[in-house]
Protein backbone atom coordinates (compact mmCIF):
# COMPACT_ATOMS: atom_id res chain seq x y z
CA UNK A 1 0.00 0.00 0.00
CA UNK A 2 1.23 3.67 -0.85
CA UNK A 3 0.40 6.58 0.80
CA UNK A 4 -1.83 9.51 -1.30
CA UNK A 5 -2.32 12.89 -0.30
CA UNK A 6 -5.18 14.24 -2.55
CA UNK A 7 -6.47 17.57 -2.32
CA UNK A 8 -9.85 18.60 -3.12
CA UNK A 9 -10.59 22.11 -5.25
CA UNK A 10 -13.07 24.09 -4.62
CA UNK A 11 -14.94 23.09 -1.47
CA UNK A 12 -15.93 24.45 1.59
CA UNK A 13 -15.13 27.90 -0.14
CA UNK A 14 -17.20 31.01 1.07
CA UNK A 15 -20.51 28.68 1.57
CA UNK A 16 -19.80 26.69 -1.59
CA UNK A 17 -19.53 23.18 -2.18
CA UNK A 18 -19.97 22.08 1.61
CA UNK A 19 -18.62 18.66 2.31
CA UNK A 20 -18.19 17.86 6.10
CA UNK A 21 -14.69 16.22 6.73
CA UNK A 22 -16.42 13.42 8.28
CA UNK A 23 -18.74 12.63 5.33
CA UNK A 24 -15.76 13.08 2.92
CA UNK A 25 -13.61 10.41 5.46
CA UNK A 26 -17.26 8.13 5.03
CA UNK A 27 -16.28 8.27 1.60
CA UNK A 28 -12.71 7.40 1.32
CA UNK A 29 -13.88 4.70 3.39
CA UNK A 30 -16.37 3.47 0.90
CA UNK A 31 -13.57 3.40 -2.01
CA UNK A 32 -11.55 0.83 -0.21
CA UNK A 33 -8.88 3.07 1.16
CA UNK A 34 -7.31 2.81 4.56
CA UNK A 35 -6.04 4.51 7.32
CA UNK A 36 -7.99 7.80 6.37
CA UNK A 37 -7.31 11.12 7.84
CA UNK A 38 -8.73 14.66 6.75
CA UNK A 39 -6.70 17.90 7.10
CA UNK A 40 -8.50 21.16 7.92
CA UNK A 41 -11.37 21.88 6.21
CA UNK A 42 -10.40 22.79 2.70
CA UNK A 43 -10.83 19.12 1.21
CA UNK A 44 -7.04 17.36 2.16
CA UNK A 45 -7.50 14.10 2.87
CA UNK A 46 -4.34 11.58 3.44
CA UNK A 47 -4.90 7.33 2.20
CA UNK A 48 -3.45 4.28 1.97
CA UNK A 49 -4.27 2.41 -1.54
CA UNK A 50 -2.83 -0.40 -3.06
CA UNK A 51 -3.77 1.23 -6.45
CA UNK A 52 -0.49 3.01 -7.68
CA UNK A 53 -2.28 5.10 -10.51
CA UNK A 54 -3.07 8.54 -9.50
CA UNK A 55 -5.53 9.43 -12.55
CA UNK A 56 -7.41 6.49 -11.90
CA UNK A 57 -7.33 7.06 -8.43
CA UNK A 58 -8.43 11.00 -8.62
CA UNK A 59 -10.96 9.58 -11.28
CA UNK A 60 -12.51 7.30 -8.75
CA UNK A 61 -12.39 10.06 -6.14
CA UNK A 62 -14.21 12.74 -8.21
CA UNK A 63 -16.63 9.86 -9.30
CA UNK A 64 -17.88 9.15 -5.98
CA UNK A 65 -18.12 12.42 -5.17
CA UNK A 66 -20.36 13.26 -7.53
CA UNK A 67 -22.50 10.24 -6.94
CA UNK A 68 -22.46 11.19 -3.30
CA UNK A 69 -23.02 14.95 -2.92
CA UNK A 70 -23.58 15.78 -7.22
CA UNK A 71 -20.41 17.90 -6.97
CA UNK A 72 -18.03 18.00 -9.77
CA UNK A 73 -14.56 18.39 -7.86
CA UNK A 74 -11.69 18.42 -9.06
CA UNK A 75 -9.33 15.94 -7.37
CA UNK A 76 -5.14 16.38 -7.00
CA UNK A 77 -2.96 14.04 -5.95
CA UNK A 78 0.52 13.47 -4.64
CA UNK A 79 2.49 10.77 -3.13
CA UNK A 80 4.57 11.38 0.43
CA UNK A 81 7.71 10.93 -1.92
CA UNK A 82 6.19 14.14 -4.31
CA UNK A 83 5.75 15.94 -1.06
CA UNK A 84 9.50 15.47 0.08
CA UNK A 85 10.48 16.72 -3.53
CA UNK A 86 8.19 19.61 -3.33
CA UNK A 87 9.22 21.06 0.39
CA UNK A 88 13.15 20.52 -0.47
CA UNK A 89 13.02 22.05 -4.22
CA UNK A 90 10.89 25.49 -2.88
CA UNK A 91 13.16 28.22 -4.19
CA UNK A 92 11.91 30.64 -2.32
CA UNK A 93 12.76 28.51 0.91
CA UNK A 94 15.99 28.45 -0.34
CA UNK A 95 16.04 32.42 -0.72
CA UNK A 96 15.10 32.46 2.76
CA UNK A 97 11.65 34.05 2.10
CA UNK A 98 9.18 34.49 4.87
CA UNK A 99 7.26 30.68 5.21
CA UNK A 100 3.97 32.38 6.09
CA UNK A 101 4.12 34.36 2.55
CA UNK A 102 4.67 31.36 0.48
CA UNK A 103 2.36 28.89 -1.31
CA UNK A 104 2.14 25.74 -3.82
CA UNK A 105 -0.36 25.62 -6.75
CA UNK A 106 -0.68 21.92 -7.67
CA UNK A 107 -1.38 21.20 -11.21
CA UNK A 108 -3.11 18.14 -12.46
CA UNK A 109 -0.80 17.64 -15.13
CA UNK A 110 2.75 19.43 -16.36
CA UNK A 111 1.72 22.68 -18.64
CA UNK A 112 2.84 22.36 -22.22
CA UNK A 113 5.77 24.68 -23.67
CA UNK A 114 3.31 26.88 -25.81
CA UNK A 115 0.90 27.52 -22.79
CA UNK A 116 3.80 28.00 -20.89
CA UNK A 117 4.83 30.56 -23.20
CA UNK A 118 1.76 32.76 -22.72
CA UNK A 119 2.39 32.76 -19.10
CA UNK A 120 3.24 36.07 -17.68
CA UNK A 121 2.41 37.38 -13.91
CA UNK A 122 0.45 40.28 -14.12
CA UNK A 123 2.18 43.74 -14.05
CA UNK A 124 2.62 45.32 -11.28
CA UNK A 125 2.53 43.37 -8.78
CA UNK A 126 5.71 42.29 -6.10
CA UNK A 127 4.02 38.28 -6.48
CA UNK A 128 6.40 35.83 -8.06
CA UNK A 129 6.18 32.47 -9.21
CA UNK A 130 8.13 29.72 -10.57
CA UNK A 131 7.29 26.69 -11.86
CA UNK A 132 8.43 23.25 -11.84
CA UNK A 133 6.66 20.50 -13.42
CA UNK A 134 3.20 20.16 -11.88
CA UNK A 135 3.77 22.79 -9.20
CA UNK A 136 4.08 26.37 -8.87
CA UNK A 137 5.51 27.58 -6.07
CA UNK A 138 4.12 31.34 -5.14
CA UNK A 139 5.50 34.10 -3.20
CA UNK A 140 2.92 36.92 -2.14
CA UNK A 141 4.98 39.42 0.05
CA UNK A 142 1.45 41.21 0.54
CA UNK A 143 -0.47 37.87 1.03
CA UNK A 144 -2.36 35.70 -0.90
CA UNK A 145 -5.51 37.13 -0.35
CA UNK A 146 -4.29 40.01 -2.94
CA UNK A 147 -2.53 38.52 -5.50
CA UNK A 148 -3.96 37.63 -8.47
CA UNK A 149 -1.88 34.51 -8.56
CA UNK A 150 -5.04 32.46 -8.10
CA UNK A 151 -6.04 29.04 -8.96
CA UNK A 152 -7.87 30.69 -11.85
CA UNK A 153 -5.30 32.82 -12.95
CA UNK A 154 -3.00 29.55 -13.56
CA UNK A 155 -6.23 27.76 -14.87
CA UNK A 156 -6.97 30.17 -17.46
CA UNK A 157 -3.54 30.60 -18.91
CA UNK A 158 -2.21 27.07 -18.67
CA UNK A 159 -5.84 25.19 -19.36
CA UNK A 160 -5.18 23.29 -16.45
CA UNK A 161 -6.60 22.38 -13.30
CA UNK A 162 -4.89 23.58 -9.76
CA UNK A 163 -5.25 24.38 -6.28
CA UNK A 164 -3.70 26.07 -3.87
CA UNK A 165 -2.28 25.68 -0.45
CA UNK A 166 -0.57 27.78 1.97
CA UNK A 167 2.98 26.18 2.95
CA UNK A 168 2.41 25.20 6.85
CA UNK A 169 -0.32 23.04 5.06
CA UNK A 170 1.88 21.54 2.66
CA UNK A 171 4.03 20.87 5.39
CA UNK A 172 1.44 19.54 7.96
CA UNK A 173 0.27 17.11 4.99
CA UNK A 174 3.71 16.02 4.25
CA UNK A 175 4.06 15.19 8.70
CA UNK A 176 0.65 13.21 8.55
CA UNK A 177 1.50 11.43 5.54
CA UNK A 178 4.41 10.07 6.88
CA UNK A 179 3.13 9.55 10.49
CA UNK A 180 1.21 6.59 8.39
Amino acid sequence: MSTFISMLRGINVSGYNKISMADLKNLYESLDFRNIVTYGLSGNVIFNSSQQDVLKLSYQIQTQLKKSFDLYVPVLLRNTDDLKRIISDNPFIKRKEDPTKLHVTFLNTSPTPSDLNKLSAPAHESDEFIIKDKEIFIFCPNGYGRTKLTNTFFEKKLNITATTRNWNTVNALFKLANEK
